[in-house]
Formats: C-alpha cells, sequence, structure tokens
C-alpha cells in the first residue's frame, strides 16, 4: 500500500486569525490520525499572514498533544535559519514528549524574502551554500554522546529522529541520496523539476546502514469534494492565494470565487496552470483516478498532501475522500507501481 499523510502549513483565511489556523491545525491531525495517514507534518514560513506554522516545533508541540499514534514532523524546518544545535535541541524535546513519532524533514531555502531570512539570522553568513555542512553537523547532535565531546543537544543526544530531505531541484535528490537519507520533493508547489529529481534520487543512492534502499515522498495538492465542480471551486481559494503570492500580494487565504480561472490574465493563468500540474482536483472518481496516474508516473514510495481550503469543514472532508479513494488506490492500482521503487 501507498502511505498517505498530510502537509499543513496552518492557512490562516480571511477574516480569521493565528490562533484558530492553529487549532484548526490540531484537528486536522486528529481527524487525519483516525482516517489512517501515517506523517502529519508542518512547515516553516516566514512573514506570510496567511501561515501560522512559522515556529514548527511549537506548533507541533501543541498538535501532538492531541494525537497519539500519527508521525509529526517538519516539512520542513529551513535549516539555513538557525543553528543546528537549536534544531537538534528542538526535535530532540519533540521526541522526548512523543516517542517514536517525530520526523525531522529540512530545505535550505530561506521560507521567505531576503529582508525577512536577514532578520531572522542577523547575518547572512549561515547561508544555503553550507546546507550539506549544516545538516551533516545536526546529524553529529542525534548520534550517542562521544568520549571528550564538549557540546551536546540536551534533549536530543542518542536520539532516533529520523532526517528527511526536503527539495525542489536536483540539489537536494543529490544530497539525499549521498547520506543515504530519505528524500521528499515538493512538487505540490515547485513540480518543474519532478522527473528528473527522482531519477538522480534513486539513480545515486547509497545504501548504508541507514537507509537500505531510496525512499521517495511527494507532495501532491488534492481538493477532493462531493462532485469535480464543487472541488474546482473550492480549489480557486488556493489559486487565488499562490497568483497573490507570485504577484507580490501575499495575504490572508482568499474565499473561492466562481468562474476564478476564466476570468485569470493569460500569463497568469499559464504560471497557474504550471503550479497545478501536480494538483488533482475532483469528485471521489476524479481523485482515484488522478492519483493512480500520478503514482503510475512517478513510483512514488508515499504520498504527502496538502489541501487549502477557506472552509475548514469542507478540508476535513477533503481528507477524508482522498483516504478512502487513496487506499482502493493503494490496493487495485498501484500495488505493482510501489513495488518496483
Amino acid at each position: 500500500m501507498i502511505p498517505l499523510s498530510v502537509l499543513d502549513l496552518a492557512p490562516v483565511p480571511q477574516g480569521s486569525n493565528p490562533g484558530q489556523a492553529l487549532r484548526n491545525s490540531r484537528s486536522l491531525a486528529r481527524h487525519a490520525e483516525a482516517l489512517g495517514y501515517h506523517r502529519f507534518w508542518m512547515a516553516e514560513h516566514h512573514n506570510m499572514t496567511g501561515i501560522a506554522s512559522a515556529a514548527t516545533a511549537v506548533a507541533l508541540a501543541f498538535v501532538g498533544e492531541d494525537t497519539t499514534t500519527i508521525r509529526l514532523g517538519a516539512g520542513g524546518v529551513m535549516l539555513p535559519n538557525h543553528s543546528p544545535l537549536t534544531i537538534a535541541e528542538q526535535f530532540g524535546t519533540l521526541e522526548c514528549l512523543y516517542p517514536g513519532r517525530i520526523d525531522l524533514g529540512l530545505g535550505r531555502a530561506p521560507g521567505t524574502d531576503m529582508a525577512t531570512a536577514r532578520a531572522l539570522r542577523r547575518t547572512l553568513v549561515g547561508d544555503e551554500s553550507r546546507f550539506p555542512q549544516d545538516v551533516a553537523e545536526l546529524m553529529a547532535y542525534f548520534a550517542p554522546v562521544q568520549p571528550g565531546q564538549a557540546v551536546q543537544a540536551v534533549p536530543g543526544a542518542g536520539l532516533d529522529v529520523p532526517i528527511w530531505i526536503l527539495g525542489s531541484s536536483t540539489f537536494g535528490a543529490e544530497l539525499a541520496a549521498y547520506l543515504s537519507l530519505p528524500f521528499a520533493f515538493a512538487s505540490h508547489f515547485a513540480p518543474a523539476m519532478l522527473e528528473q529529481a527522482i531519477a538522480v534520487y534513486r539513480g545515486r543512492f547509497r545504501p548504508s546502514e541507514r537507509m537500505a534502499r531510496p525512499y521517495v515522498m511527494l507532495g501532491l495538492n488534492v481538493f477532493a469534494a462531493e462532485t469535480d465542480e464543487e472541488a474546482a471551486f473550492l480549489a480557486s481559494s488556493q489559486q487565488q492565494a499562490f497568483v497573490n503570492l507570485r504577484t507580490g500580494k501575499p495575504g490572508p487565504l482568499p474565499p473561492p470565487e466562481e468562474g476564478y480561472l476564466e476570468g485569470l490574465d493569460p500569463q497568469l493563468r499559464a504560471l497557474l496552470d504550471s503550479y497545478l500540474s501536480c494538483a488533482v482536483i475532483g469528485g471521489p472518481n476524479t481523485v482515484r483516478e488522478g492519483l493512480a496516474a500520478f503514482i503510475d508516473r512517478t513510483a512514488a514510495d508515499e504520498l504527502i498532501v496538502t489541501c487549502n481550503m477557506f472552509d475548514f469543514d469542507k478540508r476535513l472532508r477533503s481528507i477524508e475522500i482522498t483516504s478512502e479513494v487513496g487506499l482502493l488506490v493503494s490496493e487495485d492500482e498501484a500495488r505493482s507501481v510501489s513495488s518496483q521503487a
């Protein structure tokens, strides 16, 4: 079976606030756990009024209090914004609170604009070029303490916190392959290099005691509803948010708009079509076919689905439908594909 997981950005709809967005995240995680989803990841973004998950470790601690079995993780922490020791301590703390349930996905982008990145780091000395060294340092903090080791992560040292490399290009694929780590590709918002990155990762993966074979998890936008028409309407909120971001006008998640795509400027429509190349929008049958086609195309080991909808109850229903049809896809149409990965 292809495991299904959830990626959440704690979206803040217009007229709401970050506190409610985080409470929604907690409810979403509890709902996903009951439906059998494998992981619930949250992502670090900054200076975005429509996203409430900037303090990712804090948000995950809040979510963890209301769940018992689902894996919790960062998808991801933008490591150049932090010292590796700080992240080791944060996720070591989470592992102590929720043992055996914590994942740590690491990205090298700032997750924001450069002015905000400078405010986060005070300087830009810890830039993306040091990402491989920072990952290695972070991994060392989770290793058992060595004799004479001057700096320890407390909590953190000796804890089994699985580390993932996130990416939207071949850079992350190459690093994950070299370090024998699982790889998560951000195809839900940057699909252009999807096939190339998967090929690089699988082709260059170095088996080790850490991992014997490559493991790929892919992001996918899935907007599911009772009908294709309703799903298209509900998806227009995220479509508006994407266009607003790309045109320099980020903000809270807008309400859905009937006929939004038809009234869009052709250049923006082309940009949006590229973004939607890794999206499944529709009723149950359409979603099932879309999931099966995406798995067949990529041979993904796992899918992590994201769905920003203005109406939170509709969002809960979307992951219900995705879970129901996803299990059918896994059993009937994708079993042979997944065994080849």
